[in-house]
């Protein structure tokens, strides 16, 4: 049976519009899903209104106590609190979740190497708990996951949407045939940047490495391809990289995006 995880970020999450039109495909789809959700600009907006200060490195945000409490309202409260309610509006009888919720999905936090990050997790497709997820698809509920997990200890861990999405494709991948959907603002995985129609249908293991070792990817996408290729690895079926317009012919057979496979 076909499995869709499919993950969005910022360019839906903070587009009302493109929202709404996202989410009435997402309900549509007739098969087990999940939905895992980024932030968006959401937490930084509400930070600065409460004096928390938002800290990058490498694009990657340093989460310190008051982060950690600021993100778990608006990630797990405010932002998966709406989602939920808006498919419950379009039929799809969604349940929010952190990785805390059912233990679903422990994980560690990530030890300081040259940065300290602070309150945020890592974890495996080992961690998570698929029996208990399993019995949520196979009883028709769609599980939302906002970007937190847990330590098994009473924290909270901010934890990268991209990966939780790949490593719930990986646990799922013994029970179905998951197909890994990342949502971006592009058509696709593109071979020239300054063109967007030039979209990559079907990247196989070879040929990433071909373009790999001629530098034909635009720096941004590279995060999403080891993460494709991490999923491919470990027994995921398939991984596509797409826009969430195209949402509803990703979740075919004649795909839009880049269908990535082993």
């Amino acid at each position: 049976m076909k499995c869709f995880i499919i993950k969005i970020g910022g360019n839906v999450l903070d587009a009302p519009d493109a929202l709404e039109e996202f989410l009435k495909d997402f309900a549509a789809i007739d098969a087990p899903k999940i939905l895992v959700h980024g932030g968006g600009k959401i937490a930084t907006k509400i930070g600065e209104a409460l004096g928390i200060e938002s800290k990058y490195v490498d694009g990657r945000r340093i989460t310190d106590a008051r982060t950690l409490e600021l993100v778990t309202m608006v990630y797990g409260g405010l932002v998966n609190k709406q989602l939920v309610a808006k498919l419950q509006a379009a039929g799809c009888n969604a349940i929010g979740l952190t990785g805390a919720d059912g233990n679903v999905l422990p994980a560690h936090k990530r030890p300081v190497k040259t940065i300290d990050y602070g309150f945020v997790g890592d974890t495996t497709a080992d961690a998570v708990n698929t029996a208990w997820l399993y019995e949520l698809l196979a009883g028709g509920t769609t599980p939302v996951f906002a970007p937190l997990t847990h330590d098994n200890a009473g924290t909270l861990l901010n934890t990268n949407a991209d990966t939780i999405a790949s490593v719930l494709a990986m646990a799922l991948s013994t029970r179905f045939e998951v197909r890994l959907i990342f949502c971006f603002e592009k058509k696709g995985v593109l071979l020239d940047v300054n063109d967007p129609d030039s979209v990559i249908r079907h990247l196989s293991w070879s040929e990433y490495n071909k373009y790999l070792l001629e530098g034909a990817f635009a720096d941004g996408i590279l995060p999403k391809l080891e993460n494709a290729y991490s999923a491919i690895q470990a027994g995921v079926q398939e991984v596509l990289i797409g826009d969430a317009a195209d949402l509803i012919k990703n979740t075919s057979e004649k795909t839009e995006g880049t269908l990535i496979t082993n």
